[in-house]
């Protein structure tokens, strides 16, 4: 089919995820196939995908042995439930999951994403607490500006007040608390040093909603949403040590942050802190076929075994045999490519490729690790000001998108907080494409300061 058709059957038809229906049809691009780290559209056009797609490709695209791998499952056993079974796929992928975690967090609840990964989390934390007589424990922290999903649950923990409110009233018990976003922190900016005030004010999010009704706090290693905001040097001990104080469960939301985006299996290894859970999707099958995980602590199970408690939570598709052979594949790519070295390695060319767009007015902050970076984008780089509500959405979305995309590159201009552009390659992505994002990068901010 036609480019052109395609345009047309999508705008009558296709209801596009956090999109706009019928705007700026002439400007849709139709993806229609992938290589390494590049896709091309319907008109032939090709783009350097440096978001992985959404956080997801990092093996990069076309990659046959994960076909190859969807198929033979397919041909085997296409489709059977966990619910109280199990199939070999997922047994073996729980285990290999489970060697990689830090700490005891030993048993993996596998979902078919993201969302489904921390409303489990939390659905878990209630219903432990329940268990073992604390069934006041139901209330959740996590930090202002952070995304956690789309479900109700994950929407409600979500600290994006913007995306809440159409859905509001949402579930009770979610509060939110101060973010590391050093760049404009209101803490302790104006000190020497980064006093882990931001900590600190998770700490006192839990007194003011009672420590004994906290069930847990959630925290990204790297916080996605408002730009890749990178903890200061012992936050995360800090937090460890707060949340034990009270009694609360720590979860590190790594659906982004796992499986290599930071240059470890898991970005608590990273960031050298053991969570009670690890939520995770996207890179665990580089996007092949749809998978997450809850992973929790031998603790957390513990009411769970031998008893007659089960915890009643499921999805038809989570497990899917399909998909764990593709995690399984995918993962065998890692330890044959040496991804996580790749990464580690190449760390230092990437953050120096975007750093070197520094002595460009319109740039305020580069900031991130591992292939996962944001530049925040500002109106005056010595005051730090900003942009208004109206002259983000212009630079954004009216200008910048699309000519990075004229320009061949795949990027988020964002402006939930601050604006932003994010970049997040396929973990194969090495100089030559660190010069490529450079390149279109320093051309387009030269274009939208001379404009803004």
């Amino acid at each position: 089919m036609q480019h052109d058709d395609l345009v047309a059957l999508a705008d009558r038809h296709l209801w596009g995820h956090f999109s706009s229906l019928g705007s700026a049809i002439d400007r849709m691009r139709i993806m229609e196939r992938g290589d390494g780290c590049y896709v091309w559209d319907a008109k032939g056009n090709r783009y350097l995908d440096g978001l992985a797609g959404l956080f997801v490709s990092q093996v990069g695209h076309g990659r046959e042995e994960l076909a190859e791998a969807a198929g033979r499952q397919a041909s085997q056993l296409g489709y059977f439930p966990i619910w109280t079974y199990a199939h070999p796929g997922a047994v073996e992928l729980a285990a290999r999951l489970a060697s990689f975690t830090p700490g005891d967090l030993n048993r993996v609840f596998f979902t078919t994403g993201g969302s489904e990964a921390v409303e489990s989390a939390w659905k878990l934390a209630r219903q432990y607490f329940k268990v073992i007589g604390q069934p006041e424990r139901h209330k959740v922290v996590s930090r202002d500006l952070s995304y956690h999903g789309t479900s109700l649950g994950a929407l409600s923990i979500t600290g994006l007040e913007s995306i809440r409110e159409p859905f509001e009233p949402l579930v009770p018990g979610a509060i939110h608390a101060a973010n590391t976003n050093r760049y404009r922190c209101q803490l302790c900016a104006s000190c020497d040093a980064c006093t882990l005030a931001c900590a600190d004010d998770i700490e006192q999010a839990i007194l003011r909603a009672g420590p004994e009704t906290v069930a847990a706090v959630f925290v990204e290693p790297v916080q996605n949403s408002g730009g890749c905001f990178v903890p200061p040097d012992g936050y995360f001990a800090r937090l460890r040590e707060i949340c034990d104080r009270y009694g609360v469960l720590l979860v590190s939301d790594e659906v982004i942050c796992a499986f290599g985006r930071l240059g470890s299996m898991f970005g608590s290894e990273r960031l050298d802190y053991v969570p009670d859970i690890i939520t995770c999707a996207k890179g665990m099958t580089s996007g092949y076929a749809p998978l997450g995980a809850m992973i929790a602590t031998d603790r957390l199970a513990e009411p769970f075994v031998g008893t007659d408690e089960s915890f009643l939570h499921g999805f038809t598709f989570a497990g899917h045999p399909v998909s764990c052979a593709v995690a399984m594949a995918n993962l065998d790519i890692f330890e044959k490519e040496h991804l996580l070295h790749h990464v580690q390695a190449n760390e230092g060319p990437f953050r120096a490729a975007l750093e070197d767009l520094a002595d460009l007015p319109i740039v305020g902050e580069i900031r991130g690790m591992g292939y996962f970076y944001g530049i925040e984008l500002v109106k005056d780089r010595d005051s730090r000001e900003s942009f208004t509500e109206e002259e983000a959405e212009s630079l954004l979305r009216g200008f910048l998108t699309n000519r990075l995309l004229d320009l061949g590159l795949i990027c988020r201009a964002d402006d939930r907080g601050e604006p932003v552009i994010q970049l997040s390659p396929p973990l194969i992505a090495g100089p030559d494409e660190f010069e490529r994002i450079n390149q279109i990068l320093r051309t387009a901010l030269t274009e939208a300061q001379a404009q803004f």
